[in-house]
């Protein structure tokens, strides 16, 4: 099969051919929807934006997505979504929702059977000795706190942990010392892992408050004229590496996204690189792999 490469600004979408992406990078009511048919959608979801529904007054994908289809089709009552798969909220990047429950089925099955692939983009606070690795940890989860952290094989409740890495680009930024730019693929899905196992190894995430801060600690730092907090993590102070104060945005976001269509068999591949905050400072050294389709 041909395949069919629509490059719009600063995003690459890979599909196959049989469907003219008419909604590729259309931004309705806010929502930026980079594809979408009978069956799925799939969307950015920007930093600060719940995956599903909210409980609170914030905004969520999964109600803009309701609203987006409901302008369409009116008539249907309340549009059935299918949330396949989450992004923690303060991460941006890409989502499939389904539009129907036997999409919704197929889809949950590609993750389950961990055939839905996705790839993240990560600015950490540091630099790896080797450019290339990979991580195998136990992580437990700590629900009241809505933390995990990294813990021996035999404690009750660890769950392993693995993830491997690339570095794409290092630079001295100043004053906050050297930083990388790190594409990340994870081999397990756990609780915050990609931010709890960089941390605990020494390479934390730019502006990640909850696992990359002073008070994780039990530092107690002075506050900056601006008024906020200095955030350090034990292995950048070791560097000498000041982090961002707390208006910073978490650099995390799942920037590749590839399962098989749960229709018509096709593989589709999507890719959207983020351009906000931190990740501005970098060029993108990233070589795509072209796949071949079915």
């Amino acid at each position: 099969m041909q395949t069919c490469f629509c490059l719009h600004k600063r995003f690459l979408i890979r599909f196959g051919i049989g469907r003219t992406p008419e909604a590729l990078g259309k931004v309705i009511n806010m929502l930026k929807i980079l594809y979408e048919d009978e069956q799925i959608l799939v969307v950015w979801k920007p930093a600060g934006t719940e995956s599903q529904e909210s409980r609170g007054f914030g905004r969520d994908m999964v109600s803009e997505i309701r609203k987006h289809i409901h302008s369409q089709f009116p008539e249907k009552g309340i549009p059935y979504v299918g949330v396949i798969h989450r992004l923690d909220k303060p991460v941006s990047g890409l989502l499939v929702y389904a539009k129907t429950q036997k999409a919704a089925a197929a889809l949950s099955k590609q993750t389950v059977e961990r055939r839905m692939k996705k790839k993240y983009l990560a600015v950490l606070c540091g630099k790896p000795v080797d450019n290339v690795d990979n991580f195998v940890d136990y992580l437990l989860k700590r629900g009241r706190e809505n933390r995990s952290c990294i813990v021996d094989k035999g404690i009750t409740g660890a769950k392993r942990a693995e993830l491997s890495f690339r570095i794409l680009e290092s630079q001295v930024l100043e004053p906050y010392g050297e930083l990388s730019l790190a594409e990340i693929t994870l081999q397990t899905g756990r609780h915050h892992q990609i931010r709890v196992q960089m941390a605990g190894h020494g390479l934390p995430l730019w502006g990640d408050q909850k696992y990359n801060t002073a008070s994780s600690y039990g530092w107690n730092l002075p506050a900056t004229s601006a008024g906020d907090s200095v955030h350090l993590s034990a292995a950048s102070a070791e560097n000498g590496i000041h982090l961002p104060a707390s208006n910073a945005g978490l650099a995390l976001s799942a920037w590749h996204l590839a399962f098989t269509h749960p229709v018509t068999g096709k593989q589709m591949v999507f890719e959207k690189l983020p351009e906000e905050g931190i990740f501005q400072r970098f060029g993108y050294c990233i070589n795509i792999e072209v796949q071949a389709f079915q």
